[in-house]
């Protein structure tokens, strides 16, 4: 196999393990949750009995959010702004209109509420049924996906493996569209990404309904994530050069991600605090918002820095001109600010943000505590396909970069 196919081959043969694996994993945290109170328990034909189809109701619910993010996605107000450059030399434009997308949908559906079109719990009433429409949505998106690329090849910027399999799980196309409708950046930012907040606030009204009030815990679980989705459609321009965007093909590892993976888990949480009443001290509280807020802080600073440095690579840092590497191929590699602490500082604050995510839990399971090792796994994964991807590509200069910048994500550990 050559080195563009190795890079392209990037989860070998455990595609297929994982189309098989994880759907049901998400079903089983959700079982878990809704009728074991939270505890692990060993996975038998009585557990997967709880599995839930479809209803006529949950397709309604998903077939109208679906369509009425895309209407948004097309139609709401927003500017054209170009994209990386690809491998020919020319940039796609996106359409970001992600902040009048997140504020408008918020106030149709605050509007829906108090007009008593639907309940604020329809989304826990319906969370089963959801889960299963939506999965079995992806399955079929990520289908077309893997039809498209192969009916419209990606001028030579995706890279495919002739696995059928493995080009179903990775995609076929890195920037699938329909027009000016671009499928990636649709999915990843639109539908299951505002989903993860409604489903919470769904969750956060079904634990006032059932207990009279709000807990502390419930309060900041939906306030973190609520701040962190709105604060991703404040900086939307920086999405243009994140890794899935930028290298990433479109097929069913980001369909079912975006869509099923996101709404579904991040949201364990909130599900698990509708029953768990407890409260927190006001120490416990304020440790968590810090924990938080620095994580926020590392995360955004660190990645306004490189997304402004790509804008403008004379721009000062810390009032300083950049250091970086000009590398052979064209390409810099910055060495100033966050990113000459280390490779993927980002990646540290979003792990803080996720533990206190988590911390309002308390220590009574383990299941809530699921998405800090998950997303743990999935960024030190991530950074080791991208020092493999970038040592291949820039050789001498990234071996001279990793000298200068030792540590990959925590500075002093790792």
């Amino acid at each position: 196999m050559n080195e563009k196919k190795k890079q392209a081959f990037a989860f070998g043969y455990a595609a297929v393990p994982l189309m098989v694996i994880l759907p049901p994993l998400v079903y089983y945290m959700w079982i878990c949750m809704e009728y074991y109170g939270g505890a692990m328990v060993m996975p038998t034909l009585e557990v997967w009995r709880h599995i839930p189809l479809p209803t006529v109701t949950s397709v309604a619910i998903w077939m109208g959010w679906f369509g009425f993010q895309a209407a948004l996605q097309i139609y709401a107000p927003g500017p054209w702004i170009e994209g990386a450059a690809l491998v020919d030399g020319s940039r796609l434009k996106y359409k970001m209109n992600g902040w009048f997308t997140w504020w408008f949908t918020w106030v149709c559906i605050a509007a829906g509420v108090y007009l008593g079109w639907f309940k604020p719990t329809v989304l826990f009433d319906h969370f089963g049924p959801l889960m299963t429409t939506v999965h079995l949505f992806a399955f079929g998106l990520s289908a077309w996906m893997y039809l498209l690329g192969k009916m419209r090849p990606d001028d030579g910027t995706a890279e495919l493996t002739g696995n059928l399999f493995h080009e179903y799980f990775m995609g076929t196309a890195l920037n699938p569209r329909t027009g000016n409708f671009d499928w990636k950046l649709f999915c990843e930012a639109r539908p299951g990404l505002i989903g993860w907040v409604a489903i919470n606030l769904s969750f956060a009204a079904q634990q006032y309904q059932v207990h009279g009030s709000l807990t502390t815990p419930m309060i900041l679980v939906c306030a973190f994530h609520f701040f962190y989705v709105a604060d991703y459609y404040f900086h939307e321009e920086a999405i243009l050069s994140t890794w899935d965007i930028r290298h990433e093909n479109f097929g069913w590892m980001l369909v079912w991600g975006d869509l099923a993976w996101v709404p579904f888990t991040y949201t364990l949480q909130a599900l698990y605090l509708i029953q768990h009443t407890h409260d927190l001290s006001l120490a416990a509280t304020v440790g968590i918002v810090a924990l938080n807020v620095a994580g926020y802080l590392i995360f955004r600073i660190t990645n306004i820095q490189k997304h402004n440095f790509r804008k403008n690579p004379e721009a000062l840092i810390w009032g300083k001109k950049p250091e970086f590497i000009k590398t052979q191929k064209g390409s810099v590699l910055l060495l100033s600010g966050m990113w000459g602490i280390a490779r993927h500082l980002n990646y540290l604050g979003d792990l803080m943000m996720a533990l206190a995510w988590c911390l309002v839990c308390g220590f009574g399971n383990l299941l809530p505590y699921f998405y800090i090792i998950y997303f743990t796994i999935l960024l030190v994964h991530r950074e080791r396909r991208d020092h493999v991807t970038c040592a291949a590509k820039y050789g001498k200069d990234w071996e001279d970069y990793c000298a200068k910048v030792r540590w990959r994500i925590v500075p002093g550990v790792y």
